[in-house]
């Protein structure tokens, strides 16, 4: 058997990084292949031009040094379909791993609206409880018999919880942000049977919004 640079004009370092040229495009190839599938359920047109445009690339890289190396040709054609093998075998796993991020990332954004919505129900709440004026003009407002009352101290006990870690399933399941929406109704239900709905505006405005 010749040796590889007696047998192709193509130097040791060329042959490696034209190897890398081909594994790159075909598993780039591979990977949008996949992945236009996955998500159209089919075959569209961007799958066509996926594999259209990675044969553009890695037909003429193996044909060309074939024609005066056919060692050369057939070491690139392995390399070019181990790395199809290889891709095709780890992209859903790849894919998963991108939607699952996607979505962490998109859940973290719903938990952080969620937190700046819940610290201003609290502050809301807290001046009822701190406020003299508000203490004397509402008391049903920290009156826990009241089912209005029980109901919202009830749904921001519920809030505190799935947001301290202690419910995982349902904050993972946006179950952070149902419970502040409970925590808002709640309250504006509260307000509304203490006779307090109407300072709930200028509340809103001075503790920056329920939202």
């Amino acid at each position: 058997m010749p040796s590889l640079a007696g047998a192709s004009p193509l130097g040791a370092g060329q042959f490696v990084a034209l190897a890398l040229l081909i594994a790159a495009a075909v598993a780039c190839s591979v990977f949008l292949v996949r992945k236009h599938q996955a998500a159209d359920g089919g075959w569209p047109d961007a799958v066509f031009w996926d594999g259209f445009a990675g044969l553009a690339v890695v037909g003429p890289a193996v044909l060309l040094p074939s024609l005066v190396s056919p060692w050369a040709g057939l070491i690139l054609t392995a390399v070019a379909v181990t790395t199809a093998a290889a891709a095709y075998r780890w992209t859903p796993g790849l894919l998963r791993r991108q939607e699952s991020g996607r979505a962490a990332r998109a859940a973290a954004a719903v938990d952080a609206a969620a937190a700046l919505r819940h610290r201003a129900v609290l502050a809301r709440w807290q001046r009822y409880e701190l406020d003299p004026a508000l203490c004397i003009d509402f008391p049903a407002m920290s009156d826990p018999t009241r089912p209005e009352t029980a109901a919202f101290l009830k749904a921001m006990k519920a809030a505190d919880h799935v947001r301290g870690g202690g419910d995982r399933d349902a904050r993972a399941g946006s179950g952070y942000s149902s419970a502040v929406e409970r925590l808002e109704r709640t309250l504006a239900e509260a307000e509304r049977a203490a006779g307090a709905l109407h300072n709930s505006t200028e509340l809103n405005l001075s503790t920056g919004g329920a939202r």
